[in-house]
C-alpha cells in the first residue's frame, strides 16, 4: 500500500450520537507531538515467525529521539517457541517486558494482563499477527494529544477472507452500534491507543477486549476512530473464525447490561416484574369476570393457568433485581481478582522511567 498517498480520516464520537465531524489529511503527520512514555501491549499466542518482524516495526514506529517506550509481550499459553523469542527479545533490549501466563486464558485475559503490568502514560494494544501496523501508533498517538481519551482503529480496507471475517464482523459491528447507540465502524480492530487512567479502569473479561472503545465510553471517556493499514497474514494461523460471532452476541447482551442497568438491576428485573405483575392482574380480573357473568368453570380456564404462571414470574423478577442490587453493592465494595495467573515475568529490571533518562543523556 502507498502510505504516502494514504487518506486518514478522524471520527469524532459524542455522547451516543452519530459521527460529527470527519477529517482527512493529506498523508500521515511528520512530526507528531508526542511527548509521553507509552506502553505497547501485544498479546502473544504462537507467533514465533511473527514476532522478531514485530518488534523491529515497532521500534522503527517509535523511533524518534523523544520517543519513551516499552514493549509489553504477553505469552498467552504458546506452544510453538514464542516464549523463546520473547526471552531472547527481553535479553537483548530492556525495552521488552515479558508476561508469561501459566496457560491459555484467551486475549482478554492476556490484554488485561498486559494492562496491569504496563506502567506508561499511554497504553498502546495491537496484535502479534502483525496484521495491525505498528506504523499507525504515531498518527495515533497524535490524534489522541487532541484531547481524546482513546483513539480506536478502523480497517476500513480489511484484508481478510469476505466470507468467514468479514462479513460476520460487519453484521456483529452494526447489531453492536444498533444496540449501544455507540456508532463504530471496527470493534474488532485491537488496535488502540489509550490514556492509561482509563485503561486501569476496565475490568476484561470474556470476550470484552473488543468492546474496550464501549467501555471506555462508560466511563466518560472521550472516544474517536481512525483509519489505520491492515495488512494480509503472512505467518501463523489466524485464531478468528466465524464461531466467534456467537460469543459476540453473548458478551453484546452483557455490554448491553452493563450499558443500562450495571448500577441499578432493579429498573430491568423490577420493570419486568411489574410488567408480569399487571399481566396477572389482567388475566385474573378477565377469568373472574368470564366466571361471574358467563359462568366459565375457573379450573379449566387457561386465563386462570396463566395468572398463577405471570404472578410467580413477578415474584422471580422482582427476587432477582433484589439479588442484583445486593450483588451490585458487593461488586462496588470488594477488590476484584484477575482473570488470569501470571507464572513469570521478565524486562522490569529498568523501569520505563530509566529509559526516559537514558534517551535524554544519549
Amino acid at each position: 500500500m502507498n502510505r504516502s498517498s494514504t487518506r486518514q480520516s478522524v471520527i469524532r464520537f459524542s455522547r451516543f450520537q452519530a459521527p460529527s465531524e470527519t477529517q482527512v489529511p493529506a498523508e500521515r503527520p511528520t512530526a507528531p507531538t508526542r511527548d509521553v512514555a507509552v506502553s505497547v501491549i501485544v498479546p502473544v499466542h504462537n507467533e514465533v515467525e511473527n514476532l522478531p518482524i514485530l518488534y523491529e516495526q515497532v521500534c522503527q514506529a517509535l523511533s524518534r529521539p523523544s520517543d519513551v517506550f516499552e514493549l509489553i509481550l504477553v505469552d498467552d499459553g504458546s506452544t510453538d517457541g514464542s516464549a523463546d523469542v520473547m526471552r531472547e527479545l527481553s535479553a537483548q533490549d530492556p525495552r521488552v517486558k515479558s508476561v508469561f501466563l501459566r496457560r491459555n486464558f484467551g486475549q482478554t485475559a492476556a490484554m488485561q494482563a498486559g494492562i496491569d503490568h504496563a506502567s506508561g502514560e499511554v497504553l498502546v494494544t495491537l496484535d502479534g499477527d502483525l496484521q495491525n501496523d505498528p506504523a499507525d501508533i504515531p498518527h495515533m498517538l497524535e490524534t489522541l494529544a487532541q484531547g481524546y481519551d482513546l483513539v480506536h482503529g478502523w480497517r476500513k480496507q480489511r484484508q481478510d477472507f469476505w466470507l468467514s471475517r468479514r462479513l460476520p464482523s460487519r453484521v456483529a459491528n452494526w447489531l453492536i452500534s444498533r444496540t449501544t447507540r455507540f456508532p463504530i465502524h471496527d470493534l474488532g480492530c485491537t488496535l488502540k491507543v489509550i490514556r492509561r487512567e482509563i485503561a486501569i479502569e476496565l475490568q476484561l473479561y470474556g470476550e470484552m477486549h473488543r468492546f474496550i472503545p464501549i467501555l471506555a465510553h462508560l466511563q466518560g471517556a472521550r472516544c474517536c476512530e481512525v483509519v489505520t493499514h491492515h495488512r494480509p497474514r503472512i505467518h501463523g494461523q489466524t485464531k478468528y473464525g466465524i464461531n466467534r460471532t456467537f460469543r459476540v452476541v453473548l458478551d453484546l447482551l452483557t455490554v448491553w447490561y452493563m450499558q443500562r442497568f450495571v448500577a441499578s438491576p432493579m429498573k430491568l428485573f423490577g420493570g419486568v416484574g411489574i410488567l408480569t405483575t399487571c399481566l396477572s392482574l389482567g388475566c385474573a380480573i378477565t377469568c373472574l369476570m368470564m366466571k361471574l357473568l358467563g359462568g366459565f368453570d375457573i379450573t379449566g380456564n387457561p386465563f386462570f393457568l396463566l395468572s398463577a404462571i405471570t404472578g410467580i414470574a413477578s415474584i422471580q423478577f422482582f427476587s432477582l433485581g433484589l439479588m442484583g442490587e445486593i450483588a451490585n453493592r458487593t461488586y462496588f465494595q470488594t477488590t476484584q481478582r484477575a482473570g488470569y495467573t501470571v507464572r513469570e515475568t521478565l524486562g522490569w529490571q529498568l523501569p520505563i522511567a530509566s529509559i526516559r533518562e537514558r534517551r535524554q543523556a544519549a
